[in-house]
């Protein structure tokens, strides 16, 4: 049979399946959720291992600069090392929160609250010295029919259970998932070498070696511009909270360590983060302290701008290698389609869409023997 024919019978093939799948879409796409929740957990450990291998690989470098100067460990045991160090590291990053970080915030929160209480007396004040009407109110609770809002309740009382019998399973299913994607993680991660070896098999048997090279290549640049913008982030974030915190200290101004996790928390946000956490912290302020509220936004404006111009270059630089534009673009499409995680993770994406057509462009370019520089 010769390829033409093949072709032909392949063509024909894929659409008599795609006929007979729209013809039945209500199972196509029952199988589809099927599918999906098959293979979830296995996701979620790709995932969990694409995240965890960041830190890991940094430990990595470190142990094996050590095994250069006493030769002997294999690989497994370094791989096991590292991983057990990220962990670690992972658990003292949640100690320190639970013993430092959250009475910190407990005693924030709890002083809003009493800021909040002891303004309620005045708000309540100042409505009474309005005069406003109150007659529509007592029309109303005239009208208030106890018995029927008590028998309605109760006839709503199944639908709640029903609720809560499906927020239970839902939780369930949610703790089973994220359970076994962390061990599948955990072998991911050990075995990261064979796996990779056998991909490449994979790709360079059943795919002509241009296609093989240019699908080894993508893979690579997704994962070191993820790795980079992962990476980056994490310490950006980590030293614009703390260089928040340290300015508000320095002045005196209130809720210092609150208003730096939030702003740690919210730098993932591209642009947008920046300026939620100063109108939060703003609005924090002006419940105890509203004199302040003008020299918290200028110590706020201020250190954020001494870190994106001297800090965040050399933290993270141009690290994906996009310009501003089409890191705005890329927020702008990813929160439109994704919400928040579409606005954090369209950047690397943008950034491997962006090499990829440059990469093309130029080889157009060269092969049309133009040069382009202005």
């Amino acid at each position: 049979m010769s390829k033409e024919t093949k072709k032909i019978l392949g063509f024909i093939a894929f659409g008599v399946v795609l006929y007979a799948a729209l013809m039945n879409l209500p199972a196509t796409v029952a199988l589809f959720k099927g599918l999906i929740a098959l293979i979830l957990p296995v996701v979620i450990g790709l995932v969990l291992a694409f995240v965890i291998n960041v830190p890991m690989t940094a430990f990595q470098k470190l142990f094996s600069k050590i095994r250069t100067k006493k030769p002997g460990t294999s690989n497994k045991a370094l791989y096991g090392i590292s991983l057990s160090a990220t962990f670690i590291c992972l658990l003292l990053i949640v100690f320190l929160v639970f013993t430092l970080l959250i009475p910190e915030l407990a005693s924030s929160a709890k002083s809003v609250y009493k800021s909040v209480e002891a303004q309620v007396p005045h708000i309540i004040a100042y409505l009474n010295s309005l005069e406003w009407d109150m007659h529509s109110l007592t029309e109303w609770l005239e009208n208030f029919d106890l018995k029927s809002i008590v028998e309605k309740a109760i006839g709503g009382m199944g639908n709640v259970v029903d609720s809560i019998v499906g927020i239970t399973t839902s939780t369930f299913s949610y703790m089973f998932n994220g359970l076994f994607g962390f061990i599948i993680a955990i072998y991911v991660l050990m075995g990261k070498d064979d796996l990779g070896r056998q991909g490449k098999k994979l790709v360079y048997a059943y795919l002509k070696k241009p296609i093989a090279d240019k699908v080894c290549y993508v893979c690579r640049l997704i994962s070191d511009t993820y790795t980079k913008f992962l990476s980056g982030q994490c310490v950006e974030a980590v030293i614009l909270g703390g260089l928040i915190f340290l300015s508000l200290a320095v002045f005196r101004l209130p809720y210092a360590g609150l208003i730096g996790v939030l702003t740690g928390v919210f730098s993932f946000i591209p642009y947008v983060g920046a300026f939620l956490s100063c109108f939060i912290g703003a609005i924090l302020i002006a419940l105890i302290a509203p004199s302040k509220v003008i020299l918290f936004i200028i110590v706020f404006q201020v250190a954020q701008f001494i870190e994106n111009q001297f800090i965040y270059p050399h933290v993270v630089g141009n690290s994906v290698g996009l310009s501003a534009l089409w890191t705005v673009v890329a927020v702008l499409v990813g929160g439109n389609f994704f919400g928040l995680l579409g606005m954090i993770f369209f950047i690397p994406l943008t950034a491997v869409i962006y090499t990829l057509l440059a990469d093309n462009v130029n080889n157009q370019l060269k092969n049309k023997n133009i040069q382009i520089t202005k």
